[in-house]
């Protein structure tokens, strides 16, 4: 008997810039908003994603999803759909943390 192993394929879209999704492990942003509608937006604020939180990205699962996040001092598990609804303040980096900028002369 032979068995046929078939490389599986993950789709997800794209996090957009500037959401809980697109943050990288470590970082830290603030709340902007939460968008979405109904319950699931309600029982993300329930949860402590309020404008002016901050949360921090914990890690991320080994196929991508659900991403663990820090928030109020607690941690938890969103899906990668759930975290684009939250819109974030990401802070500039310090000048001393930012690349170096070559001179061109």
């Amino acid at each position: 008997m032979t068995t046929n192993s078939l490389p599986i394929k993950i789709e997800s879209a794209p996090a957009a810039p500037g959401t809980l999704a697109a943050l990288e492990v470590g970082q830290s942003a603030r709340v902007q908003r939460v968008g979405g509608s109904g319950t699931l937006r309600r029982r993300l604020m329930e949860m402590g994603l309020v404008a002016g939180a901050q949360v921090t990205l914990v890690r991320i699962a080994p196929l991508g999803d659900p991403l663990q996040i820090r928030v109020r001092g607690y941690d938890l598990a969103l899906r990668r759909a759930e975290a684009r609804l939250v819109s974030l303040i990401v802070p500039a980096l310090p000048a001393e943390t930012a690349a170096p900028v070559e001179d061109p002369a």
